[in-house]
């Protein structure tokens, strides 16, 4: 089974695009912080990014509704990719292929219509640590 569960807050807006056969494709990032402290009793926090793509109507619903800094739940399916630089370099990047999302933060302000968001998606639950963006 390949099931990946991550909760965290959107890097960037998404952008939504369309492959040649016409099917809609959102790409977005999620931050995931992870807080601890050390044995020297120094406190550290670590950000881990997932590169996400949601297809189909649930891409449009993404692209519709998710904004920058938002706090979401994201369930999908982990693949691994390997690509080269400009300068030549071999990365390797792990994305999330996104089969179910919900809104788990208020949307940041200048849109008000967070609920309906929450319904297009389901179980919306405003998030009490929004102050803790990774941005």
């Amino acid at each position: 089974m390949n099931k990946l569960i991550v909760i965290g807050n959107l890097g960037r807006d998404p952008e939504m695009q369309y492959t040649s056969s016409g099917q809609s494709v959102t790409k977005f990032s999620v931050a995931s912080n992870r807080k601890y402290t050390t044995g020297a009793g120094e406190q550290r926090e670590e950000t881990e990014w997932f590169n996400c793509s949601a297809w189909g109507k649930l891409a449009e619903t993404c692209n519709q509704y998710l904004t920058k800094g938002q706090q979401v739940y994201v369930e999908g399916r982990l693949s691994s990719r390997q690509y080269q630089t400009q300068s030549g370099e071999t990365r390797n990047s792990l994305d999330v292929s996104v089969t179910d999302i919900q809104f788990l933060g208020q949307r940041p302000s200048g849109d008000g219509d967070a609920e309906a968001a929450g319904t297009a998606v389901g179980n919306y639950a405003p998030a009490d640590d929004v102050d803790d963006l990774p941005f």
